[in-house]
């Protein structure tokens, strides 16, 4: 399960001349070594994703906040008592398009209050044009979708949006093709792949640093809640080709809470919300899917679950329903349920805040679909969710009025 549709960087006779020459050379080489320490330096304290293991360990005291990068200083904007969000994706339309005032005035006048954007895509993109992370700017990451990112939070600022920023972990075609190093690789010694799909290797911390440094920049950018997509191994495709070079024998869950347990140290100095989009399935099933998501060991290591509770992605008999889609309010309210009730047991104080359905696949979702699910969100106690919609179309009347 996934988000639908979303297939988201020098001869003289003379010896005075000789001297004054090699003095010069002196002087040059120092300079040199002085800008390449200080841009090294840069590079491995401010941004750990472009160091070797042996050179900075996860979570080591040598990672230094950021200094001031490419932008002017973004306002921070405060968190809602319940986040409404939606799903903005800038990859359709861009954010100074008609599109992005007519999502805005949709947020002004309907009880939302907040959106999700991607600043890291599943194909490895990143939404804005210059980066303080260097494997991510020689693998060519950086595109413009958010050509003016101060411009964008400014925007968001003097609406009182809250922005939270979306990272896609480890699928990542970019990196993973240009930095093969760090990916999953085939019984060939090649990337792995599905389709267009490539990953990394989970096990690999240099993979971690990189999709770490990654959300520090974000935090930089003023985004107060980062949000991992993508935080598991890979479920489609032929996985019985698939080796992970950096394996260490941990299970998949291990694996997956010890990233997250990295990318909470290294986010601590920010004081950002740390959240992760799951399965919808993982909020009953006791396993991990196979894929490394297991609730409570996720819960255990975050601020925010954000489980995705399409209903057009359960099959029939899934939480007892004969058909899950034609139910939006008892798919969500099942699924919600179970995890309230797993996480209770376990003593976790993450919160829930689920994915919803504004989307149409094979039964139409209209604003009853949708408010139906929110409204199973809100019986459970569960003010906050997120809607996605790939295309960016939201319907009003599934919303309740702006507060006054």
């Amino acid at each position: 399960m996934h988000h639908p549709g979303y297939e988201p960087h020098r001869r003289s006779p003379s010896r005075f001349p000789l001297l004054l020459a090699a003095a010069l050379l002196v002087l040059l080489a120092g300079g040199a070594a002085f800008i390449f320490f200080i841009n090294s330096d840069r590079a491995e304290h401010a941004y750990p994703g472009n160091t070797a293991p042996e050179e900075q360990q996860p979570g080591s005291e040598s990672e230094k906040k950021p200094p001031a990068p490419f932008w002017p200083e973004s306002p921070l904007i405060p968190r809602p008592e319940q986040v409404k969000g939606i799903y903005v994706n800038v990859f359709e339309q861009p954010v100074t398009g008609p599109f992005f005032s007519d999502l805005l005035e949709l947020i002004d006048n309907t009880e939302l209050n907040a959106i999700v954007v991607d600043l890291k895509d599943d194909r490895g993109r990143l939404t804005y044009p210059r980066t303080m992370v260097p494997w991510a700017e020689s693998a060519g990451a950086p595109d413009h979708f958010i050509s003016d990112p101060a411009g964008f939070m400014a925007t968001l600022a003097e609406r009182g949006i809250y922005p939270i920023a979306r990272i896609v972990a480890f699928k990542d075609p970019v990196i993973a093709t240009q930095m093969p190093q760090l990916a999953a690789l085939n019984g060939r010694g090649e990337p792995w792949r599905y389709g267009a799909d490539y990953w990394l290797d989970p096990y690999n911390k240099d993979a971690w640093k990189y999709v770490v440094a990654l959300a520090r920049e974000a935090a930089e950018l003023g985004f107060r809640e980062i949000q991992f997509d993508y935080v598991r191994f890979p479920s489609d495709g032929d996985l019985s080709d698939i080796h992970y070079p950096a394996e260490d024998g941990s299970p998949y869950p291990e694996v997956i809470a010890a990233f997250l347990r990295y990318a909470r140290a290294s986010l601590a100095e920010y004081e950002v919300e740390l959240s992760v989009d799951v399965f919808g399935l993982v909020t009953s099933d006791p396993g991990d899917q196979g894929i490394g998501q297991h609730l409570e060991s996720l819960a255990a290591t975050v601020d925010l679950v954000c489980p995705m509770i399409y209903p057009s992605h359960y099959g029939a008999g899934n939480l007892g329903l004969p058909d899950p889609e034609r139910a939006p309010y008892d798919t969500v309210y099942l699924s919600l349920r179970d995890a309230q009730a797993r996480l209770e047991q376990a003593g976790l104080e993450a919160q829930l805040r689920p994915w919803l359905q504004a989307f149409t696949i094979n039964h139409f979702y209209g604003a009853a679909e949708v408010r139906a699910q929110i409204q199973a969100a809100e019986d459970l106690g569960i003010e906050e969710f997120l809607l996605w919609n790939n295309g960016n179309y939201y319907s009003a009347a599934a919303l309740r009025p702006a507060p006054k």
